[in-house]
């Protein structure tokens, strides 16, 4: 291998960064060497350089081009514009190309003109792309095949897409060429699922660690969703980036116009949009600067492959399916390694939601189960009182300690023995079951146990039940929590085929006898008041923050320049520099070229490209 496919050289020239972190030298290592490899490691833990150093390493070593199946446009786009300014020769091929340029496309690709070439798996697998790879591999010009966002493959996983089975004739076809899948989140079910979907029986498996230490979680009890969310922005992250979870369509359009209606910059994104305003408002969005204060409300249908780095929080005002889809979306926040929230405000109406589309859906029943035990994970995760990074992580098989740095170890929640209001509820649930022969929902049941006499109670006879009013001293709040819980064990069931009303199941038994308790938090008990801190407006990251007087204002000129070499690019500001090589150079307050050797995130070609121009930027302050 020559000096120049050394994979710590191109590291350091092409990419400008001094050293491999975590396990990314030992995977390239490994890939470029031929052997196959499912890597499992976290967003921004940089997955796309397991495959793009090998790819370029082999390509330099006569194998000739990588293949890249990427399940996003928008992916695409700015990972081949990264790619360019890096100095490494990638396309990629999707429905946004007319004829003409795919034609030449594949004429550079067979002529042995790409390094890396992006493509969907929907394309992957027509004749005409086959044949493309037939002609390649006959010409021994094929050098490795990266299947990003792996997960896609599972029917377990939270984005599953069927086109992604058809992969598996990658290795049917060309069993010599080595492969490399990878993903963020996969838990072991999802992991043996991808392992056999795409005959992965033989790769080495690279599983990093799952935590984001940057991330702090937390998760609020769900009262007033749109004002509580607006009151954590106004608190935490005025004018930062962040992107909104929702669970419906029409939920993204009023939060999106609520927020903008409170001076906050958002935008909506779903699939309902039509595509050229959701790939306006994505756009806007990534390329947004960080300060500019843009956030994304949003369905699942935003945000995979997402590389903004800046985003500084992540909110769920719905829960989502699973801990793998929590995960991978909070994920997104905190990219750059600097501090990011991931707050989700979680109620009853949410367990009752997820258990009705579960309950709804025409799968089978191993399927449904499956599904119904993730769903119970993340509500554990929801409920629990201890820390939420321990629990988390110990989902994904990884042992941890406390981390200081979530909502429960900064403030540990009081506890309350809800025991004897489980047993009222549950008692009351099963007589009037007896009583009526039907069931009924939440509402009529926690009525009941609060003794109110409502038009149903009385058209029912309910307030002659010996349960009638024997929670009367419990709120409204503290019955709703109490229900949330004995959902989410499984001791009550939630008939959406009846209207959504609750039914008993076996583990209410223990539950009734007294002989398994029931604890909550306080928070749950009663509608305490939000804690707040004093709104703040948006400050520098802290390496930024660090700075002098005279460094701040080359880094402050140097992002106005990135900024308009970017709109020139049509990318991303980031894709030109991150931040954090900003601020190496502003600190450096460099005079020359040779002063910018050595920086990281400054490889070779933008040296070559930007080099004297951001010497002449770093001198234009007058403060260099």
């Amino acid at each position: 291998m020559s000096a120049s496919s050394v994979p710590t050289n191109i590291l350091n020239e092409v990419f400008g960064y001094p050293a491999f972190r975590g396990q990314q030298q030992a995977i390239v290592h490994h890939v470029t060497a031929g052997g196959d490899a499912l890597v499992l490691m976290p967003t921004g833990g940089g997955k796309s350089l397991c495959y793009q150093i090998p790819a370029i390493a082999r390509q330099r070593a006569g194998h000739g081009v990588t293949l890249v199946v990427s399940p996003l446009i928008a992916l695409m786009h700015d990972q081949v514009g990264a790619l360019h300014e890096a100095g490494v020769a990638a396309a990629f091929l999707n429905s946004t190309q007319d004829w003409e340029q795919t034609e030449d496309i594949e004429r550079r690709l067979l002529a042995g003109q790409l390094t890396l070439l992006y493509a969907a798996p929907e394309r992957v697998g027509t004749p005409r792309f086959l044949g493309l790879l037939d002609t390649l591999h006959a010409h021994g010009a094929l050098s490795l095949f990266a299947i990003d966002e792996a997960h896609c493959v599972s029917q377990w996983g939270h984005d599953f897409r069927p086109e992604y089975r058809q992969l598996t004739v990658l290795h049917e076809r060309f069993a010599q060429v080595p492969r490399i899948a990878l993903t963020a989140t996969a838990d072991d079910v999802t992991r043996a699922d991808i392992i056999e979907r795409l005959q992965l029986e033989h790769a080495k498996q690279f599983v990093s660690s799952f935590d984001r230490p940057n991330i702090r979680y937390a998760i609020v009890e769900k009262k007033d969703p749109t004002r509580q969310l607006l009151a954590f922005i106004e608190r935490e992250h005025a004018g930062e980036a962040g992107i909104v979870y929702c669970q419906s369509r029409k939920r993204v359009e009023e939060l999106a116009a609520t927020l903008c209606e409170h001076g906050i910059d958002a935008l909506p994104y779903h699939a309902g949009l039509d595509a050229a305003t959701r790939q306006q408002n994505q756009d806007r969005f990534l390329r947004a600067e960080p300060d500019a204060g843009v956030v994304m409300c949003a369905t699942i249908a935003f945000g995979m492959g997402i590389d903004k780095p800046d985003v500084r929080f992540v909110a769920h005002v719905d829960m989502p399916k699973n801990i793998e889809g929590y995960y991978q979306e909070t994920g997104r926040a905190g990219r750059d390694g600097e501090p990011a929230n991931a707050w989700m405000a979680y109620g009853l109406q949410d367990v009752v939601n997820q258990r009705r589309m579960i309950d709804e859906s025409p799968a089978e029943a191993d399927f449904k189960q499956v599904m119904v035990s993730k769903l119970d994970a993340l509500l554990a995760l929801a409920e629990a009182t201890d820390c939420r990074r321990v629990r988390l992580l110990r989902y994904f098989g990884e042992a941890s300690q406390p981390c200081g740095n979530c909502d429960n170890c900064l403030r540990p929640p009081d506890v309350w023995d809800a025991t004897d209001c489980a047993r009222k509820l549950l008692s009351t649930i099963y007589r009037v079951q007896q009583m009526s022969g039907i069931g009924f929902g939440a509402g009529h049941i926690m009525d009941i146990v609060r003794g109110k006499r409502t038009d149903k109670v009385a058209q029912f006879g309910h307030e002659q039940l010996s349960t009638f009013g024997i929670g009367a001293e419990f709120s409204e709040a503290q019955l709703r929590g109490v229900l949330r819980q004995l959902i989410a064990v499984g001791a009550l069931h939630v008939d959406a085929q009846a209207y959504n009303t609750l039914k008993l199941l076996e583990p209410a038994r223990p539950i009734l006898k007294g002989e398994q308790p029931v604890r909550l938090r306080a928070a749950t008990a009663a509608p305490a008041r939000e804690r707040t801190r004093k709104p703040r407006t948006a400050t520098p990251a802290p390496a930024v923050a660090e700075l002098d007087t005279a460094a701040q204002a080359r880094f402050a000129a140097l992002k106005a320049w990135r900024g308009e070499v970017a709109r020139e690019h049509n990318l991303p500001a980031y894709v030109i520099f991150h931040d954090a090589t900003l601020t190496a150079i502003a600190a450096r307050a460099p005079r020359s070229l040779d002063d910018l050797q050595g920086i990281s995130g400054m490889g070779a070609t933008k040296l070559e490209r930007y080099g004297e121009e951001v010497v002449r930027v770093s001198l234009s302050t007058g403060l260099a």
